[in-house]
């Protein structure tokens, strides 16, 4: 059996998949399979991979959903991954030359069983890392300390244990909407385990015009009881008032959004949802504004 897998979600990304499928094929350590996770595609995505399979370069799963979205796919994966380590590389992503072997030999020199995984680095196509480094100092830390306590910024690459992100709950499904912001799960393992830091680079980030990140706003609008259920959970876990009350602005507002007006009362801060109101309805306004072109 393999050590890692690398999964990735997709939807309609053939015209581009072929960049994450050419960078594994090049990995220097090829101890993995990569778990493509077909997101309800309709253009030639089957096709393409089914070809890579026959050309048997690398090991490769393939397994086909109906559409419902990025943590669906996650959901997906989570349910068939069985090797030690797991590793979520986008659609429009992929990883360097030596990444697979760096997960590998850190891992074997540092594992432990209080430790969840791995946090590395992100870096875009011109090899700048985006947002910051880990301070060399950091040995070990949640993911939410590494930005709350430690105030490293942009996105990080989390490698997690298999059996520790089996244990915690799926991602919910809400009717209508395909998206739920993936920290929510992450934050839930914080609670347990910490993460070993890797000051390496372990994907390179493309952020495409149709990518989620590119369209936040946008996500915000379409998908608010994802974005609700997300915020609830923060609030719920938030290790200081700042980090409450700023949930709880965005909580207000998705709840806005939704038209729930039992929002108070499902809030778990009751109080601190009452004195985010009036942020929160001006929060739904500026999205509202920002996104009318768009309905």
């Amino acid at each position: 059996m393999k050590t890692l897998t690398v999964f990735t979600p997709t939807y309609n990304r053939a015209y581009c998949l072929h960049k994450c499928y050419n960078s594994l094929v090049r990995q220097a350590n090829q101890d993995f399979v990569w778990l493509i996770i077909d997101d309800g595609s309709t253009d030639t995505t089957k096709d393409l991979v089914q070809s890579w399979i026959n050309e048997s370069k690398i090991d490769i799963i393939y397994h086909y959903q109906s559409n419902l979205g990025m943590h669906g796919g996650h959901n997906a994966a989570y349910n068939l991954i069985d090797t030690e380590l797991n590793v979520c590389i986008d659609s429009d992503d992929f990883m360097p030359d030596t990444a697979v072997e760096d997960i590998l030999q850190f891992w074997k020199e540092n594992r432990a069983e209080g430790y969840a995984g791995i946090i590395g680095l992100d870096a875009n196509t011109k090899g700048a890392i985006i947002g910051t480094k880990i301070p060399a100092t950091v040995k070990e830390s949640t993911v939410n300390d590494i930005y709350e306590k430690h105030k490293v910024s942009g996105d990080k690459k989390l490698v997690y244990r298999t059996e520790i992100i089996k244990k915690y709950p799926k991602y919910p499904i809400f009717k209508g909407e395909r998206f739920v912001p993936l920290g929510s799960l992450y934050q839930l393992i914080d609670q347990d385990y910490k993460m070993l830091t890797l000051n390496k680079v372990l994907c390179i980030v493309e952020y495409m015009e149709d990518g989620s990140s590119m369209n936040m706003l946008k996500q915000y609008r379409i998908h608010p009881k994802g974005f609700a259920f997300s915020r609830k959970s923060r609030m719920q876990l938030a290790t200081s008032f700042k980090e409450e009350f700023k949930n709880a602005i965005h909580y207000v507002s998705s709840s806005v959004f939704i038209k729930n007006k039992k929002f108070i009362q499902e809030s778990p801060k009751k109080i601190t949802t009452v004195l985010a109101i009036p942020l929160g309805v001006i929060l739904n306004v500026y999205i509202r504004l920002k996104t009318k072109n768009d309905f």
